[in-house]
C-alpha cells in the first residue's frame, strides 16, 4: 500500500505544501527585507505601475506580501481583455 501512495505523491504536480507559511507567522519576518526581495519588488512595482508599493524600510514579511499582490494584479493583467 505504501508504495501505491509514493506513487501518487509523484504523480501530484502540487502535493500540499508543509513549508509555506503566512508572512505574519515568519520567525525572522521583522528583519529588513533582502536585497533579492527589494530588486523584485521594485520591478514587480514598476511592472504594475504601483511605484508606492516599493519602499527601502519593508520587512522581509511585508515585502513578500506585497511581491504576492503585485505578482496576483501582473497575473490578473496578462490574461486576455474582457468584452461586454
Amino acid at each position: 500500500m505504501a508504495a501505491n501512495s509514493l506513487a501518487k505523491s509523484k504523480r501530484d504536480p502540487q502535493p500540499p505544501s508543509t513549508t509555506e507559511k503566512d508572512p505574519d507567522d515568519w520567525v525572522f519576518g521583522d528583519d529588513p527585507m533582502t536585497g533579492a526581495q527589494a530588486s523584485y519588488l521594485k520591478t514587480l512595482a514598476e511592472e504594475a505601475h504601483e511605484p508606492e508599493a516599493f519602499s527601502e524600510h519593508l520587512t522581509k514579511a511585508e515585502a513578500s506580501t506585497r511581491i504576492e499582490v503585485l505578482k496576483a494584479k501582473l497575473k490578473l493583467f496578462s490574461g486576455p481583455p474582457h468584452t461586454a
